[in-house]
């Protein structure tokens, strides 16, 4: 089942043709209307007359996250911000000013029929009804799910994040068959769920979950498909690209399609800037093409991933991604030793025993203690047996991260778990 299908299908030779019109598009608007990328353009000593191909595309400036702090609040807009933009949104960093992001009115359309090819794609019909557990607001996901959705012709239930008992009423009262909610709290919902005895598969109508806004681990998505008792859907987006509905799984889940109609992919090495081989990990570059507000290019998102190579059998022809496989600003170094957060929680949720909840501390002389929740079982039963499970998860997490950590097994609930998106890493080594 297609959105669009002549788009999502089309051929190679027809999607290089369009991009290659709209990214020149592109490129003559930016300069024309950003100073910003002008004056990059002068001292590249290029013109947009010098894009021709679509490999030109690495003559290019990159864009960063400081470059949209440095020209806040309008210094990237490419048309007035009286009568040319209707949205803002903001994505807030850990230092100085926010990014903040404007939407033309065919932007906030776009956006809405990218969600809408996504939603479709994964089963989506008309008597679904979507519980939309994200943040609304200043934050993109929400709202651009909520359109997108409303596109479609389903029932949006805008219920925000938190309030948990409201949330599983909700469920119950209205026979919700959608969730879109961040991976934290989708395993601290699945907890509140087993606590209060609730079956989701033989209580609650749902069907599928759509899970973004934080990097999560195929091991956290199965575990929670066995406790939800439902199909959970990666989802990849950003505020700068739009929001939601970047990249999205199809019923396959085998990688995430990213629409190469609305953007030029590119996987990079770090270090160099330079392309990296099909199917190698590398930082994901992305360039607009039908923005209007807003246009960026070569934007370096600091997100790890990489192509999928081959062709999917849903039968689209775009471009997929892997999974996030970490974040730049995510990692931290262990003794000499890089170390993403996705690492530790990929090793925790595929051993038996353990629950929904840990945590990374980061201590002086580069010590790090994982504390994780484990099943009640465990701590109710033989002591022999919670040693054992201490040393399979110091073994497995060593043959991963190449160190040893020390690990400290919890009763489940003993961590906090925010309703919103929750703290994995607390490193005291700055403090």
């Amino acid at each position: 089942m297609f959105w669009q299908e002549e788009i999502e299908t089309i051929d190679s030779k027809n999607l290089e043709k369009l991009q290659l019109e709209r990214l020149q598009k592109t490129v003559r608007c930016v300069y024309e209307n950003v100073p910003f990328y002008r004056d990059k353009f002068k001292d590249k000593s290029l013109k947009p007359d010098d894009i021709k191909t679509l490999q030109d595309i690495r003559k290019l400036p990159f864009t960063t996250r400081d470059d949209l702090r440095l020209n806040y609040p309008y210094g990237l807009l490419a048309v007035p911000k009286n009568g040319g933009v209707v949205r803002l949104h903001t994505s807030s960093g850990t230092t100085g000013k926010p990014k903040a992001i404007f939407f033309s009115k065919n932007d906030v359309n776009q956006s809405a029929e990218l969600i809408a090819r996504c939603l479709v794609m994964t089963g989506v019909k008309s008597d679904d009804i979507l519980q939309n557990m994200m943040t609304y607001g200043l934050f993109t996901g929400a709202l651009v799910m909520h359109y997108g959705a409303e596109k479609v012709g389903i029932l949006v239930i805008p219920a925000g994040p938190g309030n948990t008992e409201r949330q599983i009423a909700l469920m119950q009262d209205f026979s919700s068959t959608c969730l879109h909610l961040t991976p934290s709290y989708a395993l601290y919902l699945s907890e509140v769920m087993e606590s209060k005895g609730i079956m989701p598969k033989r209580d609650l109508s749902l069907r599928r979950a759509y899970l973004g806004a934080e990097p999560y681990s195929e091991e956290t998505r199965k575990k929670l498909e066995q406790m939800l008792g439902i199909d959970i859907y990666n989802s990849y987006g950003l505020s700068e690209m739009n929001g939601p509905g970047v990249a999205f799984e199809c019923i396959n889940k085998d990688g995430m399609h990213i629409w190469e109609d609305n953007f030029i992919v590119e996987i990079l090495d770090q270090e160099t800037g330079e392309p990296v081989t099909e199917g190698q990990q590398g930082e994901l570059v992305l360039t607009t093409l039908c923005r209007e507000g807003m246009p960026f290019l070569r934007y370096r998102t600091k997100d790890i991933a990489k192509i999928i190579p081959g062709k999917c059998r849903c039968g689209r022809t775009h471009k997929r991604i892997s999974r996030i496989l970490g974040r730049v600003d995510d990692m931290f170094i262990v003794r000499g030793v890089n170390i993403f957060p996705q690492q530790i929680e990929r090793v925790l949720m595929s051993i038996k025993g353990v629950a929904q909840n840990y945590q990374i501390h980061l201590e002086a002389y580069d010590k790090m203690l994982v504390k994780v929740e484990i099943e009640q079982d465990f701590f109710d039963g033989n002591i022999e047996h919670l040693l054992i499970l201490k040393s399979k998860i110091t073994e497995k997490l060593k043959s991963e991260i190449l160190i040893t950590p020390k690990v400290e097994l919890l009763e489940p609930s003993t961590l906090p778990m925010s309703e919103g998106k929750t703290q994995r890493v607390i490193d005291r080594r700055t403090l």
